[in-house]
């Protein structure tokens, strides 16, 4: 089973039917005793960085889920929940993460040219420095849709993925059994869905 991280902020019915469109058993939950039954965790996000820390820091969810991880258990960020698992973030002032993924979280804004918009909303084609099981199912150049305004910095030794959008942005992260992803799988048709696939089968959920 996968638990998707319910802590009030996030796309839930969307993923939880990508989920189970790839043959996975899936659970929208707040509870840490069902996130420790889980094979697998996802933890999506939309919003503001330091908001969506917050609510997971009042319910104790931060500390569950970096237990979790510390532990082995496989974990997928998506969009914010991304942005969640680095050191911290810019947004509106210094936020702390959940330090899973060494980097911070910066503004698009200084680095894309000046007649790019933001934020940046639509869809754009990956690009792989390096293998890995997150992208089997993918090649060069599949497409995904992403919607944000700030992304992940100082993490190459972790990126697994990056997207043009002027200057190459980081377009997913991977630490071990840690894996991020900005942009959002259950919004980009057979591709995200193939990710998502992906990354149930490596416990066999699928």
């Amino acid at each position: 089973m996968i638990a998707i991280v319910d802590y009030g902020v996030g796309n839930l019915f969307s993923l939880t039917c990508s989920l189970r469109a790839v043959g996975a058993e899936a659970a929208v939950t707040g509870d840490p005793a069902v996130l420790e039954k889980a094979d697998k965790i996802i933890l999506p996000g939309v919003g503001a960085f330091g908001d969506a820390a917050a609510l997971l820091r009042r319910n104790g969810l931060d500390k569950t889920v970096t237990r979790l991880a510390g532990q082995g258990k496989p974990l997928l960020g998506i969009c914010l929940g991304m942005q969640l698992l680095f050191d911290y973030s810019t947004e509106y002032g210094h936020h702390e993460g959940l330090g899973l993924i060494p980097g911070s979280i910066q503004p698009i804004r200084p680095v894309v040219p000046a007649g790019y918009k933001v934020p940046h909303i639509g869809w754009n084609a990956l690009h792989f420095p390096r293998p890995h099981p997150l992208f089997r199912y993918l090649t060069e150049g599949d497409c995904v849709y992403f919607v944000h305004s700030f992304y992940g910095t100082d993490c190459a030794a972790h990126t697994i993925a990056t997207a043009e959008y002027g200057p190459e942005l980081t377009a997913a992260v991977a630490k071990d059994n840690v894996w991020g992803v900005q942009f959002h799988p259950e919004k980009s048709g057979k591709v995200g869905l193939n990710i998502l696939r992906a990354f149930c089968e490596e416990v066999g959920v699928c």
